[in-house]
C-alpha cells in the first residue's frame, strides 16, 4: 500500500514538472520577442569649456541726431520711424521764403556788378589810347626840345598831358579792379545765401533706419535741437557689462558666442573700455555683430567667454527627453530601460553637461523615443 502511494506521488510530480517546463520557455520567448534593439552611448567624465556669461545691450555703430541749422518753421517731414532713408536723401524741409528772397537779392547784386564792367572795358579802352598818344606826342616834343625847336613851356605842357594820361589810366584800371572785388564779394554773397537756402532742406548724413522722429510740420526747427535720430543699418555692436576680475582675459578680436532670445551668432571684440564703473564693478566690451536682419538697438543679449576647462560628466543632447521644466534620459539596466531624472548645465556642441541623476559609466539609451521606462532591450553596436 505505502508502495502504491509513493508510485501515485511520483507521477503526480512527474506530469507537474512536465506542464510548468512549456510555460516557463514560452515566456522565456517571449520575453526575448518583446526586447527592443538600441544603441548606447557611456556617461564619461570630458573635458568641457567653462564659461562666463556677460548681459547686454545692442547699440548701433554709428548714430546721427540730425538737427537744424536755422531757425524757422517746419513745412514738411518727409519720414517716420523705421523708415530706410538713403545717403542725401531729404528727410525735413524748412520755410525757405525769407532765404529764397536773399538768393535773389544776392543775384541782383552780383547782376549789377556785372552790367558795369562794359562801361568799366570802355574807359580802360579811351584812357589807354589817349595815353597812347601822349607818349607819342611827348616823345615827340622831347626831340624837338632836345633840337631847340620848341620852348620850353611847350615841352612842359606835353610833358604834363602825359603824366595826365598815366593818371587816367591808372584810375580806370583801378575801378575795373573794384569792379572785380565787388563782384567776388557778390559771388561770395550768392554762395552764403544759396548754402543758407540749402540749410532749408535737411537731408540724412548717410544710409540708414530712421529710430526716432522728433518734429511734426509747423514745429519751430531751432538750431541744435535733435529733429531726427538715424543709425546706420547693418552696423551694430553689442555692449556687455563684465566683471572686473573677467576683463583681464579678454582680447580685442577675440571671437565671442552671442546669444539672443531664438538665436546664437559670432561677435568679435572690437574695444574694451578702460574704465571700471566703481559701482558695480564692471567694465564695458565692445563687441562688433555681423550685419543680420531684425538686429536693433536696445535688444538684450549674452556675450558668452571661454574661461579654460574643467571635467564633467557630458551624454548627447539628443538623450535628453524634456517634458516641461523637467529633463531625464533613459538608460539601459540589465537589458531593461530605467528612466533617470537628471540635471542638465551648459550645452557644447552636440553634447550637454550632466550636473545630477547619472554616474560615470552608465549606459545611456541614444534613442529614447523608441522606448518608454520598463521596456525590454538589447544593446546593439
Amino acid at each position: 500500500m505505502k508502495y502504491a502511494l509513493f508510485v501515485t506521488f511520483l507521477g503526480l510530480a512527474w506530469l507537474s514538472g512536465c506542464g510548468n517546463a512549456p510555460q516557463e520557455a514560452h515566456a522565456s520567448a517571449a520575453s526575448s520577442a518583446a526586447a527592443v534593439q538600441v544603441r548606447v552611448t557611456e556617461a564619461a567624465a570630458t573635458e568641457w569649456p567653462s564659461i562666463y556669461e556677460a548681459t547686454g545691450t545692442v547699440r548701433a555703430q554709428t548714430t546721427a541726431t540730425v538737427s537744424s541749422k536755422l531757425m524757422a518753421i517746419v513745412r514738411e517731414v518727409k519720414v517716420q520711424t523705421g523708415d530706410l532713408v538713403k545717403e542725401g536723401q531729404i528727410m525735413i524741409v524748412l520755410d525757405s521764403r525769407d532765404l529764397d528772397i536773399a538768393v535773389r537779392r544776392a543775384e541782383a547784386a552780383r547782376e549789377e556788378v556785372k552790367g558795369a564792367f562794359p562801361e568799366a572795358d570802355s574807359g580802360i579802352a579811351a584812357a589807354k589810347a589817349t595815353l597812347d598818344l601822349a607818349q607819342v606826342t611827348f616823345k615827340r616834343m622831347q626831340d624837338l626840345h632836345d633840337k631847340k625847336s620848341v620852348t620850353t613851356q611847350e615841352f612842359d605842357e606835353a610833358s604834363a598831358r602825359l603824366k595826365a594820361a598815366q593818371a587816367a589810366y591808372e584810375m580806370a584800371r583801378a575801378k575795373r579792379a573794384q569792379l572785380d572785388s565787388r563782384l567776388a564779394q557778390a559771388e561770395e554773397e550768392l554762395r552764403s545765401a544759396s548754402v543758407n537756402r540749402g540749410y532749408a532742406e535737411i537731408a540724412a548724413p548717410f544710409a540708414g533706419v530712421v529710430v526716432t522722429k522728433l518734429v511734426e510740420p509747423g514745429n519751430m526747427a531751432i538750431p541744435g535741437a535733435p529733429l531726427v535720430i538715424i543709425e546706420r543699418e547693418g552696423a551694430y555692436r553689442l555692449e556687455a557689462s563684465v566683471e572686473e576680475s573677467h576683463l583681464g582675459s579678454i582680447r580685442i578680436g577675440q571671437k565671442v558666442p552671442v546669444k539672443f532670445q531664438n538665436r546664437t551668432i559670432t561677435g568679435t571684440v572690437s574695444e574694451i573700455v578702460p574704465e571700471v564703473d566703481a559701482a558695480s564693478r564692471t567694465g564695458t566690451v565692445k563687441l562688433h555683430l555681423p550685419a543680420l536682419p531684425n538686429l536693433r538697438s536696445g535688444m538684450f543679449g549674452r556675450a558668452v567667454f571661454g574661461t579654460g576647462a574643467r571635467k564633467v560628466l557630458a551624454i548627447p543632447a539628443a538623450c535628453v527627453i524634456e517634458r516641461g521644466q523637467v529633463q531625464s534620459v533613459l538608460v539601459d539596466e540589465n537589458g531593461i530601460a530605467r528612466t533617470r531624472l537628471i540635471t542638465v548645465g551648459t550645452k557644447s556642441g552636440d553634447r550637454v553637461e550632466v550636473l545630477s541623476g547619472l554616474a560615470a559609466g552608465e549606459k545611456v539609451i541614444l534613442s529614447p523615443e523608441a522606448v518608454v521606462d520598463g521596456t525590454p532591450v538589447e544593446t546593439i553596436p
